[in-house]
C-alpha cells in the first residue's frame, strides 16, 4: 500500500469524524466565473472537488455533462487553460480531475501526470482507462503524487472488484447505475448493490455517482456507501446560470442532508 495522498486523506478525515462524503463535479471552463464556483461549493461544504476536463467525446456523460463540455470547448477551454487556471487558485479541498484517457495519451502520461501535480491537482479519475490498461498511466501517476481513482461497474463480477479497489487511490468510484451520468428520479438498486459489495471487500473510501440527482438520494446510498459524488445536478445549475451561489446553495442542501 503506498502512502495516502490528499485526496484520500480528507475523504478519510470525513469518515472518520463519523460523516458522509460529498465530492461535487464542476465543469472547468464553463463560464466565466468557474473558479468562483469552486471556491463556493468548497465553502459550502464539499470534501473534495472533480474537476471535468472538457472532451469532445465525453462517452460515460449524459446530455447535461456533453452539453457543458461542448460550451466550454466553445469558450476556448483546453487542458492546459483549465490547469493554468486552477494552479494559483486556492481553493480550499482537495481537487481531482475527470476526463478521457485520450487527453493524457496526447500530452503523454508522464507530463500529464506532472501537469496536474505542477497545478495542485491531487487526484485523476480517466473512466475509459480499464484497469488492465492502466499500469503506464498509474505508473507515472505514482510516481508524480497524482492519486488514480478507479470505477466499478454493477456488473463487474466479485473477482474483479478487489482487484479495482487494491489499485484505486483515493476513493474507490462506485457507479450507481449502468447507463450515462444524468439526474433519475429515483436511485437505482444496483446503487445499493454496488456500494455494498465495495464496501465488503475495502476500507478505501467508497463513493458512488452516476444517477445520485438529490440530496434524498444521496442520504439513501450513504446509508452503504461512505458518501457521494454528484455531477449532473450541479451542472444543470451552471448550465442554467445560477452563478456560483446558486451552485454553492445546492452543494450546502446535499450537505445539510448527509449531516442530519
Amino acid at each position: 500500500m503506498s502512502e495516502i495522498g490528499a485526496f484520500e486523506s480528507a475523504l478519510r478525515a470525513r469518515r472518520d469524524a463519523g460523516g458522509k462524503i460529498l465530492v461535487p463535479y464542476i465543469t472547468g471552463g464553463l463560464g466565466d466565473d468557474w473558479l468562483e464556483t469552486l471556491r463556493a461549493v468548497a465553502d459550502a461544504g464539499a470534501d473534495g472537488i472533480e474537476i471535468g476536463i472538457p472532451f469532445s467525446d465525453p462517452v460515460m456523460d449524459g446530455p447535461t455533462i456533453q452539453e457543458a463540455n461542448d460550451r466550454a470547448l466553445e469558450h476556448g477551454a483546453t487542458p492546459a487553460s483549465i490547469l493554468s487556471a486552477v494552479k494559483d487558485a486556492d481553493i480550499g479541498v482537495p481537487l481531482a480531475v475527470m476526463t478521457y484517457y485520450n487527453i493524457a495519451f496526447r500530452a503523454g502520461d508522464v507530463r500529464f501526470a506532472n501537469d496536474l501535480a505542477s497545478a495542485g491537482i491531487s487526484a485523476a479519475i480517466l473512466p475509459d482507462l480499464p484497469l488492465e490498461e492502466t499500469g503506464e498511466w498509474t505508473e507515472a501517476a505514482d510516481d508524480a503524487g497524482i492519486e488514480t481513482i478507479l470505477l466499478a461497474a454493477p456488473t463487474a463480477p466479485d473477482d474483479r472488484l478487489p482487484l479495482i479497489c487494491e489499485r484505486s487511490r483515493g476513493f474507490v468510484y462506485g457507479v450507481g447505475l449502468l447507463g450515462i451520468t444524468g439526474v433519475r428520479a429515483s436511485l437505482a438498486q444496483s446503487a445499493m448493490d454496488i456500494a455494498g459489495r465495495l464496501k465488503s471487500v475495502t476500507d478505501k473510501p467508497v463513493l458512488v455517482g452516476v444517477g445520485v440527482g438529490t440530496p434524498e438520494q444521496a442520504v439513501q446510498v450513504s446509508t452503504v456507501s461512505d458518501g457521494v459524488v454528484v455531477g449532473s445536478a450541479i451542472v444543470n445549475r451552471m448550465l442554467a446560470g445560477a452563478g456560483p451561489e446558486g451552485v454553492a446553495e445546492l452543494v450546502a442542501e446535499f450537505r445539510s442532508a448527509l449531516d442530519a
